[in-house]
């Protein structure tokens, strides 16, 4: 595999990549370390691999709901859910226009999977949407549908979620699951470490499974990979990459963008999955 490949290099001539990206911490919005500059890169080269794309939609944890919602607001706020930072991050704006046409594309073909899915127009950009679309597409000019996570929901189901909307990819639309490859906050104490031993044993026993398309193993990573507990006390920022395996389909030909790791425990791994070839 090889890191920050460009879409160009591997996408077909219809179908846009499925994407997982990790969204670090609040400060990734100003503390872009190489993730940031990488994805702008990324989100340059697939704008010019696929000039007609439609929009993106986006499932955060930090959007977790009794079943699943879908945002079909015009013109969504910009929420900055967190506290205790510097006053600079409250200040930044994410204003990408809102989809409520592909929304209701989004809410049909869910139902027609049997998932009883709901519309909401109040819903505005949490940080797991926001931050890493501001580094993806700095412009804010594509519209953007956030989809809930389920509360109580396996690797399974949000598999099954995916690849509900797996046909959008088709129709120039982004799938995006936006978590986090380690996530244990217990161990956040800031300032620059280096990566513990235990997050790039995590990370990459996950890239070598993706390497193998070995499904099955994924989703059993809880019982199978190195140190899973650790690197995720619980599922949630996790289940991103189900959401973005399940629309790739057996489009399981990982091309990583990042694989930094910050405050020595985030590991900022993020790929797009695209056809093989």
């Amino acid at each position: 595999m090889n890191a920050s490949a460009p879409p160009a290099a591997h996408a077909t001539h219809s179908t846009v990549p499925a994407l997982f990206v990790s969204h670090g911490a609040p400060l990734f919005a100003v503390e872009a370390g190489e993730t940031g500059p990488a994805l702008t890169r990324w989100g340059q080269a697939l704008r010019t691999q696929f000039p007609g794309l439609r929009g993106v939609v986006i499932l955060s944890p930090h959007w977790m709901a009794r079943g699943v919602r879908v945002m079909t607001g015009a013109q969504p706020a910009t929420w900055h859910d967190f506290g205790g930072f510097p006053p600079a991050l409250y200040a930044l704006q994410y204003p990408a226009p809102g989809a409520p046409a592909l929304a209701q594309e989004v809410l049909a073909l869910l139902q027609a999977a049997g998932v009883a899915a709901q519309g909401d127009a109040e819903r505005p950009f949490d940080h797991g949407a926001w931050v890493p679309l501001m580094h993806l597409f700095p412009q804010a000019d594509l519209p953007v549908v956030q989809v809930s996570l389920p509360v109580g929901a396996g690797p399974a189901d949000v598999y099954a979620l995916g690849a509900a909307l797996r046909g959008l990819r088709n129709q120039g639309v982004l799938v995006v699951g936006s978590g986090s490859m380690t996530h244990n906050l217990a161990e956040f104490f800031g300032g620059a470490r280096e990566p513990a031993p235990y997050v790039l044993e995590f990370s990459r026993w996950i890239e070598a499974a993706l390497e193998r398309a070995d499904l099955p193993a994924l989703l059993a990573y809880r019982n199978q990979a190195p140190h899973a507990d650790r690197a995720h006390p619980t599922d949630d920022h996790f289940l991103p990459l189900f959401f973005a395996l399940g629309a790739a389909g057996d489009d399981l030909n990982a091309r990583y963008i990042s694989r930094e790791v910050m405050y020595g425990m985030l590991a900022m791994d993020t790929l797009a999955l695209h056809p093989a070839v």
